[in-house]
């Protein structure tokens, strides 16, 4: 059994997509996977399974087609995955001041080159972005609402969903009581 993370994009957002983390985490246990958990009310699992993230994701996926009538993107990272996220995020989440946050955005596919160049060799003062494998940490000093980081990482044109730092913390803490 591998302890893997699911997170789902676009849950319960503006009363939109809505799923009630119960009934989640009965309809995903109803398809075999074991010991899940969910945090808040934004598509945030953590679960024991034995197939591979890429089969899960799609599995998932068609769950919940299925059963809420939703198409949802869903991104599967196993626990490995997930520390390596953690490990390796550019900024410091303890060094942030107030106003400021960081968040990652975790894509469905490693990003091609084109993909990429899409990006303009955007620079800003108040926020920015480090890209790393799958993931894309982004640093705002100011107001997430006010920033246009957003818009321009939209521009790769992948399948992702965001979580904030204290989020992914959580996550972490969830996977390490289930490695235990």
């Amino acid at each position: 059994m591998t302890i893997h993370v699911a997170l789902l994009r676009g849950i319960n957002v503006s009363g939109h997509n809505m799923i009630k983390m119960a009934e989640l985490r009965k309809a995903l246990e109803a398809m075999g996977l074991r010991r899940v958990q969910t945090y808040i009310q934004s598509g945030n699992v953590v679960f024991e399974a034995d197939a591979g993230a890429q089969e899960l994701e799609e599995q998932i996926h068609q769950q919940i087609q299925e059963g809420f009538g939703l198409t949802v993107s869903v991104m599967v990272r196993t626990a490995e995955e997930f520390a390596g996220i953690m490990a390796n995020c550019p900024y410091a989440f303890e060094a942030l001041t107030e106003g400021q946050s960081l968040h990652v955005s975790m894509l469905s596919e490693l990003p091609a080159e084109a993909q990429l160049q899409r990006l303009p060799a955007w620079e800003s003062a108040v926020d920015e972005y480090t890209i790393v494998g799958r993931e894309i940490y982004q640093l705002y000093r100011r107001s997430i609402l006010d920033s246009k980081l957003g818009a321009h990482l939209n521009k790769i044109q992948i399948p992702a969903t965001a979580r904030n730092w204290k989020t992914m913390l959580k996550l972490e803490a969830m996977i390490q009581a289930l490695q235990e």
